[in-house]
């Protein structure tokens, strides 16, 4: 690969990549995980599905339980040390 590609394309395919993979997984959670998505024949049979709590389960994620007991902020460490008043 040395021959055709040049060292300063790496940090543009491994942000292509990153953002490829993103898209892949979401592409393919919303497929199979969503209630709204209906694959299945017994599923596109029924005009309403009621599935309130599988749509609780896709909604409240591990990850968003996890970011929602977080604090907001990017950088706690300098924001503390500026919202320090002076004493």
């Amino acid at each position: 690969m040395g021959r055709w590609m040049k060292p300063e394309v790496y940090p543009l395919l491994a942000a292509m990549t990153f953002v490829t993979s993103m898209c892949v997984f979401q592409l393919t959670r919303n497929a199979f995980m969503n209630p709204d998505v209906r694959i299945n024949k017994a599923h596109r049979t029924t005009a309403v599905l009621e599935n309130e709590d599988e749509g609780r389960r896709y909604s409240l994620h591990s990850f968003r339980k996890f970011l929602s007991h977080q604090r907001p902020e990017i950088m706690p460490a300098i924001n503390s040390f500026f919202s320090k008043k002076d004493q």
